[in-house]
């Protein structure tokens, strides 16, 4: 069974833990740009590699 992520319970909950004073005026611009965050997230996991590609265990520009 999948559970939808609630984006709204999740911002409610980061602002709670980290102890930010969220006003009501300023969430839904937090609330949209997570959902920008996240279609970005999605294009870049939804991006086919190939088989023969393997992942650095170090960044070396």
């Amino acid at each position: 069974m999948s559970k939808k992520f609630d984006m709204g319970n999740y911002v409610d909950m980061m602002a709670l833990l980290l102890d930010l004073q969220l006003r009501d005026e300023d969430r839904d611009g937090v609330m949209a740009n997570f959902e920008t965050i996240k279609a970005i997230a999605q294009l870049v996991n939804e991006f086919p590699l190939p088989e023969h590609i393997e992942a650095s265990p170090v960044f070396e520009p």
